[in-house]
């Protein structure tokens, strides 16, 4: 774009984008063009990014600018005079980012459009991996020298969040090494998936990840391709994506992109990835698709709660994340990390089914953390301490759930528990070096006690899908265990067993990797055993819907909790939410709900306030 620079354009297309709500953009510095020699700034270039900036101050916008910039749409783009030089271990070429990132920052660093800074675009693509201590000693280096130009606003690296804590594979961009030198985190997400629920979540389920650095998280880039997806599909992917991460903590959107790009269809990268010309929020004509106008109704949503502050609703629920997804342990299979991952967001998807403000909790945080209710979906690897310390939170008055799965591939095939026999109250009858196969294509739970809201003759299934190592059960007998539920084959399926104040439950199958490995299956039964978890566990949920097709969570806002209620099918649902005693739900006019007709993936805001509160005052 520096090399035909047209401010005219460039207005217009701001003026759009503010009018529907965006007051944020991020720009790139393109390497090539920008820096054409070492250590030489193209001023022509520098000018028309100077105007740029104008443009956004004019309509009261800011920019994120990017510099190493790299990789962009499938291709990278070197300066010339790179000549294959590593750009982590090339002391020079090193030096020479670090160079470039000084002087935008310290022209530009007091403008008042520039609201942060990144120094790449997923460059992760352009430099590839490297070790985590290469990368980090690299971004210390650039990230100073932009401090050092005297630029204060908060910066980031434009990775895309895509190591171990977040994907299980390292690339050597550690989000725990990285987080004392920048001041947020960023998820690229572009999520394939053969599940819709599984889709709209995945984006809310990467930031929740990437939160374990402890810093605010920024969904950076998400979006689609008009290629990919019908404007009416697209709209509704936004609206889900946008309002999820929501209430997954996030503070900030940007979406990719701007506008499509048809006229440069005979230019790379957009010639042989023809797809990335239509990614944007506008047409080639400048008229909006219903992503931006998606865009719109989210920022007056956001622009209402900036306006009071808001923050996520407590969590007392925790999804335990294992060690081994998020470090590096020896001699633990890529595939098992891989079925962790899956496992996690399975699970995340019933807790949302089942509408518990729930966290994910880095294994090594069991220690300090005061969860009512800790979910294990289909674990099979743990650390001898995480076991240790869920004992003890069971006995404290925690409820602890489990389900067996001894991992998807023929390695050291069984779950890892030390005190599985303990913890649950049962005996396994475990063969080494085999595996017990589910002998059906489904797997019915036939509770035969209370448990939470399950009455006996409450009946669940679950589809069986997944590797042959994977379809398999734990066959037990109990010993001071309550069988809850039995199988089709009257085996236990379920089993609760009290530890002093709480509870350890352990469900014999695994079923959320049985559903993570399916298709188009979402929701199934995970999320009743979820809820009753829930009731069992004392767990606040401030509103339930009792479907699964509507999902509802809140963020807390001033006085009041702000309630979104999301219908991820594409059947009209007519919702009955229920708040929790003391509260009532209320509708933008101030009037009591009672149910609410939701559209096929309709999304709705809701405030809760405290009834009580009201009816003191009315006494008064």
């Amino acid at each position: 774009m520096w090399s035909r620079y047209d401010g005219t354009v460039v207005r217009e297309e701001l003026a759009l984008l503010a009018a529907n709500g965006c007051n944020v953009t991020r720009s790139f510095c393109y390497w090539p063009d920008f820096v054409p020699r070492p250590e030489h700034l193209d001023e022509g270039v520098v000018a028309r990014f100077a105007d740029f900036l104008e443009a956004h101050a004019a309509v009261g916008m800011g920019t994120i600018p990017t510099f190493i910039v790299g990789h962009m749409s499938g291709q990278n783009w070197d300066p010339p005079w790179r000549e294959g030089r590593d750009l982590y271990r090339d002391v020079w070429m090193v030096s020479q980012q670090a160079w470039f990132a000084a002087e935008i920052a310290k022209r530009f660093g007091g403008h008042r459009a520039v609201v942060g800074w990144l120094v790449t675009n997923e460059m992760p693509l352009y430099a590839g991996s490297g070790t985590v201590e290469e990368v980090t000693s690299w971004a210390r280096i650039v990230v100073q020298a932009v401090r050092s130009a005297g630029a204060t606003q908060p910066i980031s690296l434009g990775d895309g969040a895509w190591g171990r804590e977040v994907t299980g594979r390292d690339n050597g961009y550690s989000l725990r090494r990285l987080a004392p030198i920048v001041d947020f985190v960023g998820p690229h997400v572009y999520p394939m998936e053969s599940d819709q629920v599984r889709q709209f979540l995945t984006a809310a389920f990467v930031c929740e990840l990437a939160g374990c650095a402890g810093l605010p998280v920024v969904l950076e880039e998400f979006g689609l391709s008009s290629d990919f997806s019908s404007d009416e599909h697209g709209a509704h992917y936004y609206r889900h994506v946008l309002h999820s991460t929501l209430l997954a903590g996030v503070r900030g959107w940007v979406a990719w992109n701007n506008c499509d790009y048809d006229d440069l269809s005979d230019e790379d990268p957009y010639r042989h990835h023809p797809f990335e010309m239509h990614f944007g929020l506008v047409d080639r004509d400048g008229r909006p698709k219903p992503q931006l106008h998606e865009m719109a109704r989210f920022a007056a949503l956001v622009g209402r709660l900036a306006r009071r502050g808001w923050s996520r609703s407590p969590a007392g629920a925790a999804i335990v994340v294992p060690e081994h997804l998020q470090r590096e342990v020896p001699f633990v299979a890529a595939d098992d990390r891989a079925d962790i991952r899956d496992n996690l967001l399975q699970g995340y998807v019933a807790a949302r089914e089942a509408d518990i403000p729930v966290e994910l909790l880095p294994e090594e945080e069991l220690g300090a953390a005061r969860a009512q209710l800790y979910l294990l979906p289909s674990i099979k690897l743990l650390s001898a301490p995480g076991w240790r310390h869920l004992t003890s939170a069971a006995a404290a008055g925690a409820t602890v759930y489990a389900s067996y799965f001894p991992g998807s591939v023929p390695n050291q095939r069984a779950a890892w528990g030390p005190c599985l026999n303990e913890l649950f109250g049962v005996r396994h009858r475990l063969r080494y070096g085999l595996v017990d196969p589910i002998e059906d294509g489904q797997v019915r739970f036939e509770f035969v006690t209370d448990f939470g809201h399950l009455v006996p003759g409450t009946t669940l299934v679950f589809r069986v899908a997944g590797s042959a190592d994977a379809r398999a059960y734990l066959p037990v007998d109990p010993v001071d265990a309550e069988v809850v539920a039995l199988d089709q084959h009257g085996r236990p399926a379920l089993l609760r067993r009290r530890v002093g104040d709480g509870n350890a439950v352990l469900s014999t199958y695994p079923i959320e990797h049985l559903a993570a490995r399916s298709a188009a299956v979402n929701p199934e039964d995970s999320w009743q055993l979820y809820s009753a978890l829930a009731v069992l566990a004392g767990a606040r949920r401030p509103v339930v819907v009792h479907d699964p097709r509507v999902l509802c969570g809140s963020v807390v806002s001033g006085p009041s909790l702000e309630v979104v209620l999301a219908n991820v099918s594409a059947e009209t649902v007519v919702a009955k939410p229920e708040a929790e005693p003391g509260a009532v739900l209320r509708a933008d006019d101030g009037s009591e709900v009672g149910t609410v007709a939701l559209e096929p993936f309709e999304i709705t805001v809701l405030q809760l306030h405290d009834g009580r509160a009201k009816e003191n005052a009315l006494r008064r």
